[in-house]
């Protein structure tokens, strides 16, 4: 996943520049039609279409998932990870006699596991308490804890327990004595004597002598079917419960090799690249790495986990590789063939791992940790999100070609890049068609009205050429409306299942006091745990799905288009730039604006963020750390302008944007010219905050040259200019279709499953024509979510939920009227 630069929505709305709902909020139901081939056959959908994607993002896995309670378990953590991290962070002294240093020395644990606390006793107690995640860690009355530790000390005595912060008692304490100066594993089980969210795990010793501690452990005894070192139930329950028919892990840009910090080979080896066989046999054999999102990941969830949950949930495991090529933002492949070569293997090893008899080399290793029967692989991912098309297609394909060699039942995923559209991902088709690939992973994350308009997207795509796995989406929010415009086009997905053949909403999981990305489908904290409106959705879809397509069509909404209308509008983002000579010239040639910036800038209107000021006559913005720090000017009820503009960029990672068709800071098109660290230029439309790409290349910006840039906005058709050249244009007259619908068969109930997504703000009142061929119950099993654009699920009120309830007038011909801003599910007996 990577989208710069989202800007949450304050007000959701179905219109942006022209394009309109014409539904007036409280005006009379709409009248559609819907028509229905009962007895008609579609696209097969396969059990296995909705899935879930896993990644180690917002504190998914550590803190989250991953059911252990304490944090930075093994001293590991480092300030060349996070600089805010040292070897005791979440660890502080209880006080007493005595020092804790974490050192890293020939005593260590093992050569995985080299820091370890030394604690240095001289008489009394003395001790040191972890603080867990969030704001500590929390136990529940009566539940049972099991604590564990590795430790060393000739003989002395350790005292286990749970605090609050002011050090009284939670838990029951635990005793025990260390004895031996060899590492060796203590364990034992702690009782709650009462709740909290703010406790601390508290291991004090006593006595003289120096004590060494490490992998301090505390797991509730209630995880995720009662596994040692296991999930945490509530969040694996909420996952379970959507029935997923596949797990993508263990991430995206977390699988990538590269350089997210800078690193240079080997350091991206080491820093970057996710090695799953460090992540199996013992917890405390196993690395703690950084993680692409800035934080320490402990590898406590391993593959052997991922395979053992994704079989515990009824689903297919899924593992995505890296491909030695960066994604994310970056630019840059390895040119080591010996370290292409040991990817590759390591990669046929996995396989083995998943797949091979317990005799074989890795398959003896899944045995030994207590899975002798193999985990069924089928599909295996490879790279996630390459920005450079033909590096990542070369390394793909020697990956294939040694796969399908050892493997031919394995389905070898290739990806099309981090974007829905573009010159990387006509790139990546392209080449993935011609090689005749059979799965291609998209990845896209857009504005609601953008889920709106592409319903139909894959209805284009070649029926013969590769299949598409959707491995992430999302409209940009967790409101109910965004989750409305996902379920409309999951309408789509299902329409093309001959096409799309796996589905997975992204990203799955979000700590509230560690987000970095939003939107999410299931949010926690420490103690509990939420769906939002869209994990709200997808059940509905996934726990709903048939066994195939059935052919109907509905009557559409009038909509009345407008052309691009807007102010102007200057910005940059982590960059300084100048701009100079704007003019806006109508099409009629009569001048709308001009500003050569002689004067002051008073006729621009600032939001904030920057520093911007008249200099040497022109506009500067000097702040290289400011982003999005837009400025505008001219009449919100601009039409078919040309605006020119000359600009330069000072200094910064990226280039500079020049706005259009500006309605208001959330609504608006912008041309970003050498963004995404200047890899990409692109014109973005936002629309209610959210953004979408309508069109993009390579495109650089150079230091210290002025660019000549003139954007010719006509109706709806905009072209874009850069010194004198058509750099690009596109139409942007697609409608935002609030009314969609898909109807599938589940021929076990001998149901047709009528979905129908209604995301306007009045109700659709429909006539259903399910056609004169089939016999049909009289009464209708329906679900149905529903309630306002701007509702949010949060942990003190889920305002979407499913309701059940029965519609007694089922006929052949009936009519029924689906509530305004509403997902429902009828299902009519049909035979």
């Amino acid at each position: 996943m990577f989208t710069r630069g989202v800007v949450l929505p304050v007000v959701l709305a179905l219109t942006f520049a022209g394009l309109m709902n014409p539904v007036a909020a409280g005006a009379d139901p709409t009248d559609y039609t819907l028509t229905v081939d009962s007895t008609g056959r579609g696209a097969t959908i396969d059990r296995t279409m909705y899935g879930v994607f896993f990644e180690d993002i917002n504190r998914a896995a550590d803190g989250g998932l991953y059911a252990e309670l304490v944090q930075n378990r093994s001293f590991e953590y480092d300030p060349a990870d996070n600089a805010s991290y040292t070897g005791m962070t979440s660890w502080a002294p209880t006080g007493g006699a005595g020092t804790a240093q974490v050192v890293d020395d020939e005593a260590r644990l093992n050569e995985r596991n080299r820091r370890y606390l030394r604690m240095d006793l001289r008489g009394g107690e003395y001790g040191i308490a972890n603080s867990g995640y969030n704001s500590g860690i929390r136990v529940e009355a009566g539940k049972l804890y099991d604590f564990s530790v590795w430790a060393r000390a000739e003989s002395l005595p350790l005292t286990v327990s749970v605090t609050d912060p002011a050090g009284q008692p939670l838990t029951d304490m635990l005793r025990l004595q260390v004895r031996g100066d060899r590492w060796a594993k203590y364990t034992g089980t702690v009782r709650a004597r009462s709740s909290s969210t703010t406790g601390r795990l508290t291991l004090k010793a006593s006595g003289t002598g120096t004590l060494r501690l490490d992998m301090v452990s505390l797991f509730p005894r209630d995880t995720f079917k009662n596994r040692p070192n296991g999930m945490r139930a509530d969040l694996a329950g909420k996952i379970a419960a959507l029935k997923p028919g596949f797990v993508r892990f263990p991430g995206g840009c977390l699988v990538n090799t590269g350089s997210h910090y800078g690193y240079t080979a080997p350091d991206w080896e080491r820093k970057r690249s996710y090695q799953w066989k460090d992540t199996i046999g013992p917890v405390e054999q196993r690395a703690t790495n950084a993680n692409f999102w800035g934080y320490n990941q402990s590898y406590g969830i391993g593959y052997y986990e991922y395979f053992q949950f994704a079989e515990d949930i009824g689903a297919m495991p899924l593992p995505v590789v890296p491909a030695l090529v960066t994604g994310c933002g970056q630019n840059r492949a390895t040119d080591d063939p010996a370290l292409l070569q040991r990817h590759i293997q390591d990669t046929l090893d996995l396989i083995e791992f998943a797949n091979g008899p317990a005799t074989s080399t890795w398959g003896r290793k899944r045995a030994e940790m207590g899975h002798p029967a193999p985990f069924n692989l089928t599909h295996v991912g490879v790279g996630n999100e390459e920005n450079l098309p033909n590096e990542f297609f070369a390394r793909f394909t020697e990956f294939r070609k040694a796969i399908e060699a050892r493997y031919p039942g394995i389905t070898v995923i290739s990806n099309s890049g981090p974007d829905d559209t573009g010159a990387t991902f006509d790139r990546l088709w392209e080449l993935n068609r011609g090689a005749n690939v059979a799965m291609v992973d998209e990845h896209y994350y857009n504005s609601p009205q953008w889920f709106l308009q592409n319903n139909q997207r894959y209805d284009s795509y070649d029926r013969n050429g590769p299949k598409v796995f959707l491995g992430e989406y999302a409209s940009q929010d967790n409101r109910f409306y965004n989750a409305l415009t996902e379920a409309a086009y999951m309408t789509g997905l299902e329409r093309n299942a001959d096409v799309v053949k796996l589905a997975s909403y992204a990203p799955l999981l979000a700590n509230t006091d560690y987000v970095q990305w939003r939107p999410d489908m299931i949010w926690f904290n420490n103690h509990t745990s939420w769906g939002s409106t869209s994990y709200e959705t997808q059940k509905l879809f996934m726990t709903n799905v048939g066994d195939h397509v059935v052919p109907s069509k509905a009557s559409a909404t009038p909509t009345t288009v407008a052309p691009i209308a807007g102010a102007i509008g200057l910005s940059t983002w982590a960059t300084s730039a100048s701009y100079d000579d704007v003019n806006v010239t109508a099409a009629n040639g009569s001048s709308l604006f001009t500003d050569d910036f002689s004067g002051n800038d008073s006729r621009w209107t600032k939001s904030g963020r920057g520093s911007w000021a008249v200099s040497n006559g022109a506009y500067v913005q000097s702040d290289q750390a400011a982003e999005n720090t837009m400025v505008t000017a001219g009449d919100p009820a601009w039409s078919n302008y040309d605006l020119s503009v000359k600009a330069t960029k000072l200094a910064g990672r990226e280039g500079f944007l020049i706005a259009f068709g500006v309605k208001d800071t959330g609504n608006y098109y912008w041309w970003n010219l050498g963004g995404w660290g200047n890899t990409v230029s692109a014109v973005e439309k936002a629309s209610g905050g959210a953004k979408e790409t309508l069109v993009s290349n390579g495109t650089r910006i150079d230091t210290g040259k002025q660019y000549d840039v003139r954007i010719s906005v006509r109706g709806r058709q905009v072209e874009l200019f850069l010194d004198g050249q058509r750099w690009g244009g596109f139409t942007d007259d697609k409608v935002a279709e609030p009314f969609r619908q898909v109807v599938t068969r589940d021929t076990k109930t001998g149901e047709l499953v009528v979905k129908v997504v209604n995301a306007q703000d009045t109700a659709a009142r429909t006539k259903v024509d399910l056609g004169s061929r089939v016999r049909v119950g009289s009464t209708a099993r329906v679900t149905t979510l529903q309630g306002q654009p701007d509702d949010v699920n949060t942990a003190y009120t889920q305002p979407i939920q499913p309701r059940d309830s029965r519609f007694s007038g089922v006929a052949n011909t009936f009519t029924y009227t689906f509530p305004a801003n509403s997902v429902t599910f009828l299902r009519v007996q049909a035979r």
